[in-house]
C-alpha cells in the first residue's frame, strides 16, 4: 500500500472522521463504520485533506484536466482546498468550481460558485464518499448545462465498497457504467480494514477480532 494511503488512514482516525462501532446511515443500513467528512475543521485538517486528495487524483488522472469541481456544500471547500494542494505540490494551476444549491440572481448571477466552466473544459468532481451515487445524478447534469465540457472523473476520499442503487454493483462502479468516466478513492475500505486489523495504532485496537467479524458480516450483506 502507497505510504500516503496508510498516512490518510491514520489521518482520518486522528481526526475522528472514521469511526467504528455501530451506526444507522441515511440509507436506513445498520453499518459498523461511519465516515463524516464534515469532521475535518481546522486549517492544518484541511491542508493535509487536500494534499491527500491531489496525491490522489495526480495518481489516478494525471494533470490532464483544468477544473476541480466541488458540489455544494462538503465539496465547496474540499475543492479548494485540494486546488491549493495541487498548486504547491505539482505546480499546476486548476481552477475551483462548485455549485450553488439556488442560483444568484444578482452579482455574481447563475448556478455556479468559483470558476466558470468553459468549452473544452476537462472536469474532476471531487466529494467526500460517495455511498449511493445519488449526488452524482445531481451534479452531472448542472456540469453538461455549461457546455461541452468532459467529465474525466470522480475522486471520493473513502470507498465504502457497497452496493449503489442498483443493488448489484458498488456506487462507484454504477457510476463507471452509467456516465462513463472513472470514479476513484483516495482508500478503499478493504485497505482501510487490511491496515488497521490487529494493528494497534496509537496504542489503540480499532478493529479487533469482533469488529473485523461485523464488517465481514456487513458485507456479506451489503458488499459489492
Amino acid at each position: 500500500m502507497e505510504q500516503y494511503k496508510q498516512e490518510f488512514i491514520e489521518f482520518m482516525v486522528d481526526s475522528q472522521v472514521l469511526k467504528f462501532g455501530e451506526f444507522t446511515l441515511k440509507s436506513g443500513r445498520k453499518s459498523p463504520f461511519f465516515m463524516n467528512a464534515g469532521a475535518y475543521v481546522t486549517g492544518a485538517q484541511l491542508c493535509r485533506l487536500g494534499e491527500y486528495y491531489a496525491k490522489a487524483i495526480h495518481e489516478n488522472f494525471g494533470d490532464d484536466f483544468d477544473v476541480l469541481f466541488g458540489p455544494a456544500y462538503k465539496g465547496i471547500p474540499l475543492s479548494v482546498a485540494t486546488v491549493i494542494a495541487y498548486s504547491n505540490l505539482y505546480g499546476k494551476e486548476i481552477r475551483y468550481c462548485s455549485n450553488r444549491k439556488e442560483a444568484k440572481d444578482h452579482g455574481d448571477v447563475g448556478i455556479l460558485l468559483g470558476s466558470k466552466l468553459n468549452d473544452g473544459d476537462r472536469v474532476v468532481i471531487i466529494e467526500d464518499v460517495t455511498t449511493s451515487g445519488k449526488s452524482i445524478e445531481e451534479t452531472f447534469p448542472i456540469i453538461q448545462a455549461q457546455g461541452k465540457v468532459e467529465v474525466k472523473g470522480l475522486m471520493v476520499s473513502l470507498n465504502r465498497m457497497e452496493k449503489g442503487l442498483g443493488g448489484k454493483v458498488s456506487a462507484l462502479a454504477e457510476i463507471r457504467e452509467k456516465y462513463g468516466f472513472e470514479a476513484r478513492a483516495i482508500v478503499t475500505m478493504q485497505e482501510v480494514t487490511e491496515y488497521l486489523y490487529n494493528r494497534p495504532y496509537k496504542g489503540q485496537l480499532y478493529i479487533d477480532d469482533k469488529l473485523k467479524a461485523a464488517l465481514d458480516e456487513y458485507y456479506e450483506v451489503y458488499g459489492a
